[in-house]
């Protein structure tokens, strides 16, 4: 199995309901996200993936959510924006992204500070 990550970060900020403590008042973080995409064959160029494409298709969604309140994005309407289901709604805006591309997301880590992260590994992943 070949895999390629990508880190990007974002700032943003976010409530989160029904936990206690300063965490349910509007607050920020600076968070860094790993995208990991794999496959078990390199393509005809001998690579996995272009990283580029990995790093374009990464900013993009990024862009939707830097600098934005996270209880406002639509895909967090009924449910906390926390650090585990911004990881979630990464992870299924990079499969949209990489459908055509024989590759496969199989893990998306989100740090909320610098000794605290979280990781979400897709259902899709093959043995």
């Amino acid at each position: 199995m070949y895999e390629v990550t990508i880190i990007k970060s974002f700032s943003a900020a976010h409530m989160l309901a029904a936990i206690g403590g300063k965490c349910e008042e509007l607050h920020g973080h600076n968070f860094k996200v790993e995208v990991t995409v794999s496959a078990k064959h390199l393509n005809s160029s001998g690579i996995l993936i272009d990283f580029r494409h990995v790093k374009k298709w990464l900013q993009e969604i990024l862009d939707r959510l830097d600098h934005k309140n996270l209880n406002e994005i639509t895909f967090f309407t009924g449910e906390n924006p926390s650090s585990e289901n911004i990881a979630k709604y990464i992870c299924r805006e990079m499969e949209l992204k990489s459908v055509d591309v024989k590759v496969r997301v199989s893990r998306v880590k989100v740090w909320e500070s610098e000794n605290a992260a979280v990781s979400y590994i897709p259902d899709n992943i093959e043995d």
